[in-house]
């Protein structure tokens, strides 16, 4: 049986092993066939023979030899992918020795990433192809991740994986106007898992860790990029009230009644740090502006200690750098407006939103909320269940319509 530590590093070495086939070989489809069947072997071996010195090493030369075996299978195939060999150095992707070790290819994770990312994919199918290739989760956990039958899920990734067969396996030459794409993409899975569009669960926590372990992934190629340390540092800050979200049956709790002492204080040191790391280093970007507000959220001793001109003032900033069009950072603004300068002031700005964001359930949440701080009982009841009326996550329905239920 494999331990938890060794599953942790069949995961990390798993994209890295995936981007060396595809590098030399092409064959999107049958490079990650070739890898699972190695990662299975692994599974089988490594418990009773022990983990080999170079993980990175027996996994590539296992997985060349089952792609080999495959490719040779159509005589066409193998002699365009003998050609594609000739044209790479023998030795780029030959497994070391036993005992020595090779640091892997700076730019195979982040490569994958903008592969799995490619413009032509929609977003759906870039966070699917992402989650398979990079995350390393199986058709029937993404599948159940996104409430949708495996068999449609498979269909989805093949089809990503048919759109982008015969782009070479290399950094794009734009690949820095592309990077806003790919951490989006990390972005969208952290979300749904901290927060399910849909379905039974509030949270899928395991969505979650692994964008933060793939933009952990991410900094680690690119250090110095204030927006990756942003994004890492927003979804660590965020991630760190996992706990208090839900109560003892499993319903919502609103962030200014959750028990602050169930949040997790090594995510917040270690996000309060990065935002310090990154704020004074150039171009405020908005993942580092969201970690900030977060931040301070997290650093507040309780709800009334909260900040809240300063986040008023991020937000101000944030509105500035988001793309035109982004309404949701313009609704958090509406809410530091009513907490800094009164609920009626926030009512204000979410009328502005009604054609951004009309229809929308989480306008018509927070303008519930609003209302109800106004005292308008009647209109904060209807806007709850009008909210409730428009979220597919159960708990959120339960939640907005307890909150309503309580003002009738």
């Amino acid at each position: 049986m494999l331990t938890a530590s060794t599953e942790d590093l069949l995961r990390r070495h798993a994209p890295q092993v995936l981007g060396a086939l595809v590098r030399r070989y092409g064959h999107f489809d049958a490079a990650e066939d070739a890898v699972q069947e190695a990662l299975l072997a692994a599974a089988r071996q490594w418990p009773e023979a022990g983990v080999p010195d170079n993980p990175r090493g027996w996994l590539i030369k296992v997985a060349s030899r089952r792609l080999v075996d495959a490719l040779r299978s159509d005589d066409a195939r193998r002699r365009r992918e003998e050609a594609d060999a000739a044209l790479t150095p023998r030795d780029a992707f030959t497994a070391p020795p036993p005992g020595e070790s090779r640091a892997p290819s700076e730019d195979d994770t982040l490569t994958l990433l903008h592969l799995c990312c490619h413009p032509d994919l929609t977003p759906a199918a870039q966070v699917a192809l992402t989650l398979r290739a990079v995350g390393g989760l199986t058709t029937a956990e993404i599948a159940r991740a996104h409430l949708v039958p495996e068999p449609t899920m498979a269909q989805r990734i093949s089809r990503a994986k048919q759109r982008v067969r015969g782009v070479r396996f290399r950094l794009p030459e734009d690949w820095r106007e592309r990077l806003p794409a790919v951490l989006q993409i990390l972005y969208l899975i952290f979300n749904e898992g901290y927060t399910a569009t849909s379905g039974p669960q509030l949270q899928r926590a395991d969505l979650a860790r692994e964008a933060i372990r793939l933009t952990r992934a991410v900094r680690a190629l690119l250090p110095g990029d204030s927006e990756v340390a942003g994004l890492l540092a927003l979804m660590l800050l965020t991630d760190a009230r996992r706990a208090a979200r839900t109560d003892a049956a499993g319903e919502l709790v609103r962030l200014d009644e959750q028990d602050r002492a169930l949040w997790d204080r090594a995510e917040i040191d270690e996000g309060v740090a990065l935002v310090a790391l990154a704020l004074p280093r150039g171009p405020v970007g908005p993942y580092q502006l969201q970690a900030a507000i977060a931040a301070l959220h997290d650093e507040a001793a309780s709800a009334e200690d909260t900040d809240w001109p300063q986040i008023l003032a991020l937000y101000d900033l944030l509105v500035r750098v988001v793309p035109e069009g982004e309404a949701m950072a313009a609704l958090g603004r509406a809410v530091a407006v009513a907490m800094v300068h009164g609920p009626e002031a926030g009512l204000t700005e979410t009328d502005k939103l009604a054609d951004a964001l009309g229809g929308h359930h989480r306008l018509a949440a927070v303008r519930g909320h609003l209302l109800e701080l106004a005292g308008d009982r009647d209109a904060a009841r209807a806007a709850y269940q009008e909210a409730a009326g428009g979220t597919l996550s159960r708990p959120e329905q339960r939640y907005l319509r307890l909150r309503a239920a309580r003002l009738g």
